[in-house]
């Protein structure tokens, strides 16, 4: 039986956006274990397994389920030795979690800041009434006043992938001539604002554009075969 991917959804139930759940998927494709996603708008969330988990990703293995998407990483691990290694051992673990925490301080929180109304306006009415009203309270702005000026502020979001870039002079994945987990860490804030709007990030000549397009095209391009926003 397959695995179940409960993953975000917008409006278009098809278009799966969240950072999160793409390292999930990605984890799971990386696996090669077959799975099924189920798109989950926010607010619909609660209804995962009796209110199971506050977020997604969720996954459900045979009735095992299992939320956050380090976590399902660190369970796919343990639960399928045979398969190939998300971690390539405990260095490779440590150096994920590490991967994790820059990216969930230097690369999610000014990413969100440029698409943030974009998110919200691909959103299902419900869902953009939840989002709208939680993210201002959290943040004690508008989603107007947050994204403003988002131009003048793309050239400190580059900046802050420059360990990124310099890693890459000297090899193709952050995991090294393959990806690991800590590539999929990266790749999902990146996809999701890939998948959400077009508000351009990257420059072509970017060596960290290079490697998202190799991200792209893995695992018989998975990431590639969800359509960019237009």
């Amino acid at each position: 039986m397959s695995i179940i991917l409960y993953d975000l959804c917008a409006r278009d139930q098809s278009r799966r956006f969240s950072p999160h759940c793409w390292k999930a998927r990605m984890a799971l494709a990386h696996k090669g274990l077959a799975f099924e996603t189920r798109g989950t708008p926010f607010t619909r969330i609660k209804e995962i397994a009796e209110g199971f988990s506050p977020t997604v990703p969720v996954i459900d293995d045979g009735g095992t389920l299992v939320r956050d998407s380090f976590d399902i990483a660190l369970y796919l691990e343990d639960a399928y030795p045979d398969r190939p290694s998300l971690f390539q051992g405990e260095g490779g673990r440590s150096e994920a979690r590490f991967v994790e925490s820059w990216a969930l301080t230097a690369v999610h929180p000014p990413l969100l800041s440029l698409i943030i109304k974009d998110i919200h306006d691909r959103l299902d009415q419900p869902d953009q009434a939840y989002f709208r009203a939680s993210r201002e309270k959290r943040f004690g702005r508008t989603l107007e006043d947050m994204q403003a000026g988002r131009d003048e502020r793309l050239d400190a979001f580059r900046a802050a992938l420059q360990p990124l870039r310099l890693m890459l002079a000297k090899q193709p994945f952050i995991g090294g001539d393959g990806p690991l987990f800590a590539d999929y860490v990266v790749f999902g804030p990146l996809q999701w604002a890939r998948v959400i709007s077009p508000f351009a990030l990257l420059v072509e000549d970017d060596p960290v554009a290079a490697w998202f397009d190799r991200c792209l095209d893995l695992h018989g391009g998975l990431g590639r075969a969800m359509p960019a926003a237009a």
